[in-house]
C-alpha cells in the first residue's frame, strides 16, 4: 500500500482546510478541519491510497447520511471519485463515556439514560439497515447541557474490519458493555485498554450488584440479560430495542415540567458532536502525551449532579409517561354543605395508536402516508421519534398545503395542554387540531378544531388549550416544514416526544 499523508494546510473538495491530525492507524487518518464555506469546525476521514477496505467505508458513510436521528454523528461530505478520497462529518463536542468513567462510575440513573437513548438511537440504525458493532465508550458523547452523541456508526466496523453474522445481537451485547460499565467503572472483559476489567465468575462477568454497592435491582437485571450472563429466569435481550424499552421502563421518572403560556418555547442545547475514532486510533498520534493522551477530566461529581438535572427530555418524557397511569381526581368538602365537592384535574393522556395523517389526497394515491411507520415509536416511548418524509421547500413542495400525525386516544378526551419536542431545527408552523374521525381526506381535517398554534417552532414547546374541546383524535398538523438537518434544499419535520394532559 504506498502511503497518502496530507499536510496541515491542505485543502480538500476546495472548502475543507486540514489543520491538526487526530489520529492515525492501517491507512487511513482523521483531521480536525475548517469548512471555509461555512466556518465551522468539521472531522475529515483520510485514506492512503490503496486502502483495501475504501469501498466498504464510503458505503456505509453513504448509508449513515441518510439517517435523520440527531443523535447519529452527521455525515456531511462523501468523496471517492478524486485521487484523495475522503469523508467529512461533525466536528466532536461533549466528553466522551471513557471521559467520564475516568473518575469511576456514574451515577446509576444518569447513567442507565445515556445508555437508553444509545440503544433507541442504535435501534432507529437497524431498521434502517445499518449496525454500529463498535459500541465502546470512546463511541459515546454526553454534554453538561444532556446532549447525546453517537459516533462512527458503521464507519469505524468498516475501517477495521469487522462485521458479524448477527449484527443486533452484536450491538446489543455492546449495548449492556455500556450499561455494565456506567454502573460500574468496570468493563466486562479483558480488551478495554483504560477500563480496569470486571472480575469472572465462572467465565463470565460479575453482576453489577455483586462488585458495587447502589445499583437499583432492575438495572442489575438488565444489564444482566444484555450481556447473556444466563443468572435470571428472563430470556437475554436479543436486539437494542428490547434494551431500550426495558430501559425506559426502569429510568425513575423526572417530573414533567409545568405547562407554559401558550407558545412559548423552553430552551435546550443544540450543540452538534463528531467523529471521535476511538483509543486504539488515538494513540498513534504523534502529538499525544503518554499512553492515554491528553484528556479533559471532570471537575468533580458535582458535574454529574448538574447532568443529572438536566438530563435527556426525551428518555425522561418517555419514563415517566411508561411509569405513570392517569391520575385520580380530588375531592374536598364544603365546610358545613355536607356536600362533596369534586375537582377533576389534568391528567397525562396516553394515545393508543399513531399514524401519519396526510389528508389532502386518497391513500391509493399517496400510500406512503407521512411514515406511518415511524410514528409507533410515540406510543412505544422510543426516543427516535416520528418525522414528516422530506420534500424540496417548506410548502410542501407544493404538493399539499399540509400534513401531519394524528393521535388516536381511544376514547373521547378533554385536552387542556400538549407539551411536544419537535426536531432542533427552527421553521415549522403546526396547528393542533381535535376531531371525533381518522378518516384520511381534506373534508375530515377541515371540519376539525384547530385548538392551539405555533410559528416557527423547535424543541419542547408547551401548548396550553385556552378553549378546551372534547374528541378522540388529535391531529399535530404542520403547515410549514423546517430545514432538514445537513441536508441542503430538503424540508422535514420531527416529533420526538408528546405528552397530553386533559380528562378522560
Amino acid at each position: 500500500m504506498s502511503t497518502f499523508i496530507s499536510e496541515p494546510g491542505t485543502r480538500l473538495g476546495g472548502r475543507y482546510r486540514l489543520e491538526d491530525r487526530l489520529a492515525a492507524a492501517g491507512g487511513w487518518s482523521a483531521w480536525k478541519a475548517i469548512d471555509e464555506i461555512l466556518a465551522r469546525p468539521v472531522s475529515v476521514i483520510t485514506f492512503a491510497t490503496g486502502f483495501p477496505r475504501l469501498q466498504q467505508v464510503m458505503t456505509a458513510a453513504r448509508a449513515a447520511s441518510r439517517l435523520t436521528d440527531t443523535r447519529l454523528t452527521q455525515v456531511f461530505d462523501v468523496e471517492d471519485g478524486w485521487d484523495q478520497p475522503y469523508i467529512v462529518l461533525e466536528w466532536p463536542v461533549g466528553d466522551t463515556l471513557a471521559d467520564l468513567l475516568a473518575e469511576g462510575p456514574l451515577d446509576p440513573s444518569t447513567g442507565a439514560r445515556i445508555v437508553a437513548g444509545t440503544a433507541a438511537a442504535i435501534s432507529g440504525a437497524h431498521a434502517a439497515g445499518l449496525a454500529h458493532l463498535c459500541l465502546q465508550p470512546e463511541a459515546v458523547r454526553w454534554t453538561a447541557g444532556g446532549e447525546l452523541k453517537i459516533t462512527g456508526l458503521g464507519i469505524d466496523a468498516a475501517l477495521a474490519g469487522i462485521s458479524a453474522e448477527d449484527p443486533e445481537l452484536a450491538d446489543t451485547r455492546g449495548l449492556g458493555c455500556l450499561l455494565y460499565a456506567v454502573l460500574t467503572g468496570l468493563w466486562p472483559g479483558a480488551d478495554h485498554p483504560d477500563l480496569p476489567p470486571a472480575p469472572m465468575t465462572d467465565g463470565q462477568p460479575r453482576r453489577p450488584r455483586q462488585v458495587r454497592a447502589g445499583v437499583p435491582g432492575s438495572l442489575d437485571e438488565i444489564t444482566s440479560r444484555a450481556l447473556d450472563l444466563g443468572r435470571g429466569d428472563e430470556q437475554p435481550f436479543s436486539s437494542p430495542r428490547e434494551l431500550a424499552q426495558a430501559l425506559a421502563a426502569a429510568i425513575p421518572p423526572v417530573p414533567i415540567p409545568p405547562a407554559t403560556v401558550h407558545g412559548r418555547r423552553e430552551e435546550r442545547s443544540t450543540q452538534r458532536y463528531g467523529y471521535d475514532p476511538g483509543p486504539a486510533a488515538r494513540r498513534p498520534a504523534a502529538a499525544q502525551d503518554g499512553p492515554r493522551g491528553p484528556r479533559r477530566r471532570r471537575a468533580g461529581r458535582m458535574t454529574l449532579a448538574a447532568i443529572v438535572a438536566v438530563a435527556v427530555v426525551g428518555v425522561a418524557i418517555a419514563a415517566f409517561t411508561l411509569r405513570h397511569s392517569p391520575g385520580s381526581a380530588k375531592t374536598g368538602q364544603h365546610g358545613g354543605s355536607g356536600h362533596t365537592h369534586v375537582t377533576v384535574q389534568a391528567q397525562v393522556l396516553a394515545p393508543v395508536a399513531a399514524q401519519g395523517f396526510d389528508a389532502l389526497r386518497t391513500p391509493a394515491e399517496d400510500p406512503s402516508d407521512e411514515n406511518s411507520s415511524l410514528a409507533a415509536n410515540l406510543i412505544d416511548h422510543n426516543p427516535a421519534g416520528w418525522t414528516t418524509e422530506w420534500y424540496d421547500s417548506p410548502q410542501f413542495g407544493g404538493y399539499k398545503s399540509g400534513s401531519g400525525l394524528i393521535l388516536d386516544m381511544g376514547k373521547p378526551v378533554t385536552i387542556t395542554s400538549v407539551l411536544i419536542t419537535f426536531g432542533s431545527a427552527p421553521g415549522a408552523n403546526v396547528e393542533l387540531k381535535v376531531g371525533d374521525s381518522s378518516v384520511r381526506s381534506a373534508a375530515n381535517e377541515q371540519s376539525m378544531a384547530t385548538i392551539a398554534s405555533g410559528t416557527d417552532v423547535s424543541g419542547p414547546t408547551t401548548f396550553t388549550i385556552a378553549k378546551p374541546v372534547t374528541g378522540r383524535y388529535l391531529v399535530i398538523w404542520f403547515t410549514q416544514l423546517p430545514p432538514m438537518a445537513h441536508s441542503r434544499g430538503k424540508y422535514q419535520a420531527e416529533v420526538l416526544t408528546i405528552i397530553i394532559r386533559g380528562t378522560a
